[in-house]
């Protein structure tokens, strides 16, 4: 295991709960739009890589089969299945396991999904020739991330979340991600930004960022620039200066694997 994926584990390992019960990953737009581009069947096999709090599959979940949610860290996984046990789900696997690595044979999966995760893959072209594997021909794939300008703004973002979240590796550019999808003969049917607002508590609290990186992260937003301000749509307080809240983007990708032609 590598120093980046030892460092999910321990940092997620002790935050699951919170992660489960968080409001902003427990909601959004682009839970319904990932319901839309999978087409769920009742005979579908479900995989939510990376499941954290286990939301993608309580939204697809009960319109297939069969589900499989994996994480790396076995703690997310226990509060994830007890969560969707909770909400009267019956046919959830648990899967601990690698998103770069999964220990499925190749053409057993009809939906491959993974939200707001891969931002912590130190090799995300791995973690693609994966899902690609292990999709069945016509499967498909919805993957939702934060993404990046690219340049100056889009070093600043990676810089500002890995002080807050130290198992952060990198947020990738939209273009990144296309290549990488059709590196792996992936057809793309659909690219949807979608802008999340985050408050400072809440974002800092969740993953019990300690007050001396508070600071740093106040700093760091307070000394960015009227550029950077801007991009982010930077909210502060009037009084005191702090930050109040920010916007990034996170970016929907509905891909599927091709069906071959027959002669």
């Amino acid at each position: 295991m590598t120093d980046a994926q030892d460092r999910v584990r321990a940092q997620y390992g002790r935050v699951g709960d919170a992660y489960v019960r968080s409001v902003g990953h427990a909601t959004g737009d682009d839970l319904e739009r990932m319901l839309y581009h999978a087409a769920p069947q009742r005979t579908d096999t479900l995989l939510d890589i990376a499941t954290g709090g286990g939301h993608v599959a309580r939204v697809i979940g009960p319109h297939v089969g069969r589900v499989i949610v994996s994480d790396l860290t076995p703690e997310m996984l226990d509060h994830a299945v007890s969560y969707l046990q909770q909400q009267g789900m019956a046919n959830v696997e648990r899967l601990v396991a690698d998103a770069q690595g999964l220990p499925l044979e190749d053409d057993t999966v009809d939906i491959a999904t993974c939200r707001i995760a891969p931002h912590h893959f130190p090799e995300p072209g791995r973690f693609v020739a994966e899902v690609a594997r292990v999709l069945r021909p016509g499967g498909r794939f919805l993957l939702v991330d934060s993404t990046v300008p690219k340049g100056e703004l889009g070093s600043f973002f990676n810089a500002y979340e890995t002080v807050r979240d130290q198992s952060h590796v990198r947020s990738l550019t939209v273009a990144e991600w296309l290549s990488l999808l059709a590196h792996h003969e992936l057809e793309i049917n659909a690219v949807e930004p979608f802008r999340k607002r985050h408050k400072f508590g809440e974002w800092t609290e969740r993953m019990r960022v300690s007050p001396e990186d508070r600071e740093t992260l106040r700093r760091m937003m307070r000394d960015a620039g009227e550029t950077v301000h801007q991009a982010f749509e930077v909210v502060f307080d009037d009084q005191s200066g702090n930050v109040i809240s920010w916007i990034d983007t996170k970016t929907l990708f509905a891909a599927c694997m091709p069906v071959p032609q027959t002669a």
